[in-house]
């Protein structure tokens, strides 16, 4: 009799919404949704600077390093309704083209999200 492997799946919650991720065989929940964090956290830094939100940051380090050095889910959420879309989805392309081949499911799924959709 031939046994079927079971996929291990978890509820990842983005934002409003919950996501269904299955796991890669040696990943446990835990480690998919610390990298996962962990992405979108570095992807926030990325945008301020990418968008230059810097310039008009209240936060000096963030002026003096010429990047986001402050609180970047902050930054994001007062900049990001302000870059039209088109804007947005061009720096995500851009980003998307980037990413290597052999990125990890967990920063892959991070790395979909458009820069106002970090906002959460």
């Amino acid at each position: 009799m031939k046994t079927m492997k079971t996929t291990k799946t978890v509820a990842l919650k983005t934002g409003g919404a919950v996501v269904e991720v299955r796991l890669p065989r040696t990943m446990t929940a835990e480690q998919y949704r610390a990298r996962f964090a962990a992405e979108h956290a570095a992807l926030r830094r990325h945008y301020c600077s990418v968008f230059a939100f810097w310039k008009a940051c209240p936060h000096k380090p963030c002026r003096k390093a010429r990047a986001c050095a402050g609180d970047a889910l902050a930054c994001l959420k007062r900049g990001a309704p302000e870059v039209p879309r088109e804007t947005q989805w061009r720096a995500r392309q851009r980003l998307l083209g980037a990413m290597p081949k052999t990125i990890g499911a967990p920063e892959r799924h991070a790395r979909q999200f458009l820069p106002e959709g970090l906002c959460e």
